[in-house]
């Protein structure tokens, strides 16, 4: 829509589909420049810590797993390590490599799903998934079976394939048998090929010259590409326990958003989700992960969002392949769980959600109770990213007309596959060109 005024200009966009949420966002233009870029997220706050407060520890997993219904396993997976931290529980051996394989299922049906239907539409010129399998039915199809693949083993693992009720504190309260794993190797095996598949797919389409110096955050492990545990790591040179991460980001209230704002304390804006865990962790990956990286043309690092795209198929390969050990090692345990006693504690950790680094810390009273409870997801976290992309790279837009320039603010919104809720909807977009 352009307004009568003829100095001013403004194109809206009330509904953007392939993300998920309610937000607005506004690009003033003025004398060719782009003078402010403001993402609005006018969703109504959700309350999970307030509702977390009074509960006892053991509820929290499910409780926040409700949080979202792509990514439930990386909420559940933070709380159960907060709390366990908090009474001094340690989970090893067979329990934790179920646990890995249980965000490997997380990851591959994620990152599946944003692969193939929400961002590769903007690259192929569709308005949907739909749209695109008029044409490319053949590929939709492989990423409904890689999906599926994912969902598999959340379903196994968590008990089901939403919302899944199986992870306790300590544990699981169910273990599967040998067997029950096994059934998984075939479409496991299956989902790596397609998943190769889906590296070379996407590293066939044309990306914008859009790079940015990012300040990347991210989990790292010794020996581990990071999943559930690590430290923090950024790329200008931290490197802290995951205990003191409120010394070094903090949470600002902005008009504009109902969600906070996330920066690094004294240093602005950063850089959470695939580019950072590949750019901070490339030689974690394993081998045919780091081949496939290579031969998809992607360096080091990658610094150019439009090409996330290629990190999120890597990452289902390393989900995939990482998976098929697991399972090949896998000798069921004496038990599910391993003991565990309430107690007065504080303790926090971090995940690696599909969408980037998602940090709980809980308080708790002597009897387990949650006194206090604090999340940090990671579209909150980006934030002020996705604001200083859109300034920085519009500027190079401006000739384009308003259908386009709408459609290149989208997709550049997509990259970063933002989680503002478990709805359908994100995105009003207006350009003020005054």
């Amino acid at each position: 829509m352009t307004a009568s005024d003829p100095g001013t200009r403004t194109i809206s966009v009330n509904y953007m589909a392939r993300v998920e949420g309610e937000g607005a966002l506004k690009v003033v233009v003025r004398n060719g420049a782009v003078e402010r870029a403001e993402l609005r997220i006018f969703e109504s706050p959700r309350f999970f810590e307030a509702l977390l407060r009074g509960r006892p520890s053991a509820e929290a997993p499910d409780v926040t797993a409700r949080i979202c219904g792509i990514c439930p396993v990386a909420y559940q997976m933070s709380a159960v390590h907060a709390i366990e931290r908090a009474l001094g529980v340690h989970v090893d051996g067979p329990l934790r490599a179920l646990r890995r394989l249980l965000y490997c299922g997380e990851w591959i049906e994620s990152h599946a799903l944003h692969v193939y239907m929400l961002h590769a539409p903007d690259f192929l010129g569709y308005a949907g998934a739909i749209d695109m399998a008029r044409d490319h039915a053949d590929v939709v199809r492989r990423g409904l079976e890689l999906k599926k693949a994912g969902n598999a083993i959340v379903a196994l693992l968590g008990g089901r394939e939403i919302h899944p009720i199986n992870v306790r504190v300590g544990g699981f309260y169910r273990v599967p048998r040998v067997g029950e794993l096994r059934k998984l190797v075939e479409p496991l095996q299956r989902a790596r090929e397609t998943a190769l598949e889906a590296v070379r797919w996407v590293a066939g389409f044309e990306y914008p010259d859009a790079e940015r110096d990012y300040v990347f955050v991210a989990l790292r492990h010794p020996d581990e590409y990071p999943f559930n545990e690590g430290r923090i790591v950024a790329s200008h040179g931290l490197d802290i326990d995951v205990a003191d991460y409120e010394r070094h980001f903090e949470e600002l209230h902005v008009a504009r958003s109902n969600a906070l704002h996330s920066r690094l304390i004294g240093g602005g804006d950063y850089l959470v989700g695939p580019l950072a865990r590949y750019s901070l962790n490339a030689d974690r990956l394993g081998g045919l992960a780091r081949e496939a990286a290579a031969a998809a043309g992607l360096g080091r690092e990658c610094r150019n969002p439009f090409r996330s795209i290629i990190v999120r198929a890597v990452e289902i390969v390393q989900a995939c392949d990482e998976a098929l050990r697991i399972i090949a090692d896998y000798r069921m345990p004496e038990q599910a769980a391993v003991p565990v006693e309430m107690a007065a504690g504080s303790g926090c950790a971090a995940t690696e959600a599909p969408r980037g680094l998602l940090y709980h810390r809980y308080a708790l009273k002597p009897d387990g109770t949650i006194a206090e409870a604090r999340i940090v997801p990671p579209t909150a976290q980006n934030q002020a990213s996705i604001e200083a992309d859109l300034f920085a790279h519009v500027g190079r837009w401006l000739d384009l007309d308003e259908d386009a320039l709408r459609e290149r603010c989208e997709q550049a919104v997509r990259n970063y596959d933002p989680c503002i809720s478990c709805a359908t909807h994100f995105l009003k977009l207006e350009i003020d060109r005054g």
